[in-house]
């Protein structure tokens, strides 16, 4: 019996297995219809008179957090050997979008080179022009002259869905055309000095060289860009990240159009909303970007939006942490009005808001320091003393206190440190220091209530729970 018993469990075995196995992606036509249209860039940098030099020594990865690392390949030289070679050194991938030779790529792979070179799938080597590059989202369109050219399908990224499969063809270390599948693990992810991008994350493996490659769908559409993975090791650890498709056709048609990127603007610095911070600020769960400094002449300014108001929604869509909010602003063309919905002293309001134009690095830098009265405001453990003309100046603000000392007590416990300068209590400006004793004695006991700082020229709100 148990010999009939376990016949029929391998027979029903056999059976499932090939029922299972036809259920799985046919990634082989996928990968012959998609790979003629995949190509592999390579750079060529001169330093000083004829030596070549590696195109990104000594900037690029150097920018982003050590965690998180961009796909490029760096050549090896024997220790005391200087780089001399003038052949181009193989970076990274791309795609053909056009038949007539605009191609897409990463702006990192491309970023100061004298000379890019793109090798078809054919084999022929052609130059490519660069019509355009974007550090923010990390975009370059190039045109190599050509005609007839294989092209991708475009998909839309705002379709994917996390789970579905995905497959990447690119260059890893050179080997030109490799194929790797996975999963969409989650989609709007939002890196470290990342703002304008929300990534999507997958678990396809990437490695140095597919920088630039496409991301395809099942459907065999592009629908993103591999652009980073998170490594401890400096390899692949199973996160990759791709710049949405819709994300970069944006970047390329402005690219083309224009040869540069305008990006909406509002105009604020913005923190995450924690438990305390909620409960402080009369939300039910930790959830917006709550606006910790509103920029001088910023559209936020003259929309009317304040310090201490959490931005819940944008243009209908969902700011479930800060991270989201730049993605959705970026978005916005200049000079139209979106729809910004808030939460200011525990009531909701809806507000209009006509977006500017993202200022470059350095404006964005510019709009981003008598004998001090003395006050011990033991009720929250701390000394407070009056601000100086030199930290108006030098942190660019107008009113607060600054803490001078911190005792245990509430202070303390909510990370308040020697040298921050309070601007805001419980939704009341903070102009001097005998304002801010009887703000503090009138603060509610056993209570969170937000406090807004300023921290070596940072603005932040912080939540500070007051115990007697």
């Amino acid at each position: 019996m148990r010999s009939v018993s376990k016949l029929f469990a391998f027979a029903l075995f056999v059976i499932v297995l090939p029922l299972h196995a036809n259920q799985l992606p046919d990634f082989k036509s996928l990968v012959k219809d998609t790979s003629p249209s995949v190509v592999n860039i390579s750079t060529v940098q001169k330093g000083g008179g004829d030596q070549a030099i590696h195109p990104f020594a000594g900037q690029g990865n150097e920018d982003l957090p050590e965690i998180f690392k961009h796909f490029f390949r760096m050549p090896e030289f024997q220790q005391g050997e200087r780089p001399r070679r003038k052949t181009p050194q193989s970076l990274g991938s791309g795609f053909i979008i056009s038949d007539d030779g605009y191609l897409l790529t990463n702006h990192h792979v491309i970023v100061d080179a004298d000379k890019v070179i793109v090798r078809l799938a054919d084999r022929r080597e052609l130059e490519a022009e660069v019509i355009g590059s974007d550090k923010r989202s990390d975009v370059a369109l190039l045109k190599i002259d050509a005609d007839h050219l294989p092209t991708v399908k475009l998909g839309a990224s705002r379709e994917l869905e996390v789970g579905e499969w995905v497959l990447a063809i690119g260059s890893p270390f050179g080997f030109d055309h490799s194929v790797t599948a996975g999963i969409v693990s989650a989609t709007e992810r939002a890196l470290a000095n990342e703002t304008y991008v929300p990534f999507i994350q997958t678990d396809v493996a990437i490695n140095p060289g597919n920088s630039g490659g496409p991301l395809f769908n099942l459907d065999g559409e592009v629908i993103g860009i591999n652009s980073q993975i998170y490594t401890r090791s400096g390899g692949f650890m199973g996160l990759s990240f791709a710049i949405p498709i819709d994300v970069a056709m944006d970047v390329a048609e402005q690219l083309k159009t224009n040869g540069y990127v305008t990006r909406g603007w509002l105009g604020v610095i913005i923190q995450e909303v924690n438990r305390d911070l909620a409960e402080s600020f009369g939300l039910k769960k930790p959830a917006g970007a709550l606006v910790a400094k509103v920029l001088p002449n910023s559209p936020a300014e003259k929309a009317g939006l304040q310090e201490g108001d959490v931005i819940l929604k944008f243009e209908g869509f969902d700011v479930v942490r800060s991270s989201d909010l730049p993605h959705h602003v970026g978005r916005v063309k200049p000079g139209e009005k979106a729809k910004v919905e808030i939460v200011r002293a525990g009531k909701p309001e809806v507000m209009r808001v006509e977006i500017g134009k993202l200022p470059n690095q350095e404006e964005l830098a510019q709009s981003t320091l008598k004998k001090p009265e003395v006050d011990n405001s033991n009720r929250l453990g701390i000394d407070v003393v009056g601000l100086d003309q030199k930290r108006k100046d030098k942190w660019q603000v107008s009113t607060g206190v600054v803490v001078r000392r911190v005792l245990p007590g509430a202070g303390a416990e909510a990370g308040l440190m020697v040298g921050d300068v309070i601007t805001m209590l419980n939704g009341e400006q903070i102009q001097s220091v005998g304002q801010f004793s009887q703000v503090t004695e009138s603060l509610p006991e056993n209570r969170s209530v937000p406090m807004r700082i300023v921290r070596r020229g940072s603005p932040m709100f912080i939540a500070i729970r007051t115990t007697d």
